[in-house]
């Protein structure tokens, strides 16, 4: 397993978990050869929450996820966790997770990693920008009654 997967793994899995499946299948339209190890599979999950992100933890609810492992032919395994029904969207991110376990993984990450996270990034940014121009600065003007 190369260095850039080791330190990364859970970062770019998640950042493939929250692509749009759409853009995903832009950026890998080809497919390349695997095996199903466990094909794609739609069921529940529990989601937990914690009030004030310190409290206890608690049931909020179930969400709908579909996952799935394959084997590329050079022996490289990957697996998927997505939200949602899309079994296409769960496939090409194992795949990915696969082909960033191995000696291409910088080339994936050029070609792939990189465009979601700039366009993640940009949403992002402006959402905030959205936010900051709602917001609202108090001041205490000094009287001079002191």
């Amino acid at each position: 397993m190369s260095t850039l997967a080791t330190q990364t793994r859970k970062t770019y899995m998640g950042l493939l978990a929250r692509a749009r499946p759409q853009r995903l299948e832009q950026l890998l339209p080809d497919l390349p050869a695997h095996d199903w190890l466990r094909r794609p599979v739609i069921g529940t999950t529990m989601v937990r929450g914690r009030i004030g992100a310190t409290g206890a933890p608690f049931n909020l609810g179930e969400m709908t996820v579909t996952r799935c492992a394959l084997r590329l032919t050079d022996g490289t395994v990957g697996h998927a966790y997505v939200q949602g029904r899309d079994q296409g969207h769960a496939t090409r991110a194992a795949i990915v997770d696969a082909l960033m376990q191995s000696d291409a993984a910088v080339q994936v990450d050029a070609t792939i990693l990189a465009p979601l996270r700039a366009e993640e990034a940009a949403t992002r940014n402006s959402r905030a920008e959205k936010a900051a121009a709602t917001k609202v600065e108090f001041f205490t003007m000094v009287r001079g009654e002191d």
